[in-house]
């Protein structure tokens, strides 16, 4: 089955999705029969181990919503992992430098793009689609790096350079404490970071990329130009309702 999301993104659609970081095959379960583009499955910030992971895959399975990864550093088995058990995209956290979006391409794709494993596993439905799955993936699977430090600004122009490296993510909570402007997210500063990354994507050709935690924050993403956006997440659904519940009973 295609990358829909590549594909549309490709087509300058706007794709949206969310976090998910709490784990449960039963929040996913029930998002999954709605609206969204694709789940990100947290293996980052979130208490999410190797079983789980594949479970949240596996539950996502073929339908409409395309299921991304995000590991917890740029490492080859992290990411060989994540695809391996069936994720159709990779986030890559801290891109730093062009070498660093490199590593996180190659480790991405198979040779001669890149140097990731060949195993018998649910990527490929455990070897029913092994060659069609391995002539598809390279172009199937979507690269993501994260832009989410001072240290990346300066760098973005060479790292959007990459080939291979399609979305551009700006990493808004990191972003913010790398300035110096701890939860900040509205600062000026912040706004002037997200065009730059926004402008460097259209130089290059590249999709960009956030996490959006309010409606404020997503229409003003729209407005900037992003085309990959995570709104909110599981977790801060949960937490939203119930704050909604107690303010009417006066315990906000």
């Amino acid at each position: 089955m295609p990358n829909t999301v590549k594909a549309r993104l490709y087509q300058n659609d706007a794709c949206f999705g969310t976090w998910i970081n709490s784990s449960s095959p039963t929040i996913v379960d029930y998002l999954r029969h709605l609206k969204f583009d694709w789940f990100l499955i947290d293996t980052e910030h979130a208490p999410v181990n190797q079983e789980t992971m594949v479970h949240l895959l596996q539950l996502i399975g073929d339908s409409q919503v395309v299921p991304i990864v995000r590991v917890g550093a740029n490492d080859q088995y992290m990411i060989k992992l994540a695809l391996d058990c069936g994720a159709r995209g990779i986030i890559v956290p801290l891109i730093n430098s062009k070498e660093e979006a490199e590593r996180a391409v190659s480790f991405s794709k198979y040779p001669p793009n890149g140097v990731r494993g060949v195993g018998p596993v649910r990527a490929h439905r455990y070897g029913l689609d092994f060659g069609s799955y391995l002539r598809a993936a390279n172009q199937d699977i979507l690269v993501v790096g994260q832009i989410e430090t001072n240290e990346a600004l300066q760098h973005v122009d060479e790292i959007l350079q990459v080939e291979g490296l399609d979305v551009a993510f700006f990493g808004p909570s990191d972003m913010t404490m790398s300035l110096g402007l701890i939860d900040d997210r509205t600062n000026p500063r912040v706004i002037e970071a997200m065009k730059l990354v926004v402008e460097s994507c259209k130089k290059h050709g590249k999709i960009p990329g956030i996490l959006t935690v309010t409606t404020q924050e997503t229409k003003t993403a729209i407005d900037l130009g992003f085309k990959f956006i995570g709104l909110s997440s599981d977790m801060r659904f949960v937490a939203s309702g119930a704050k909604e519940f107690l303010k009417v009973v006066g315990r906000a």
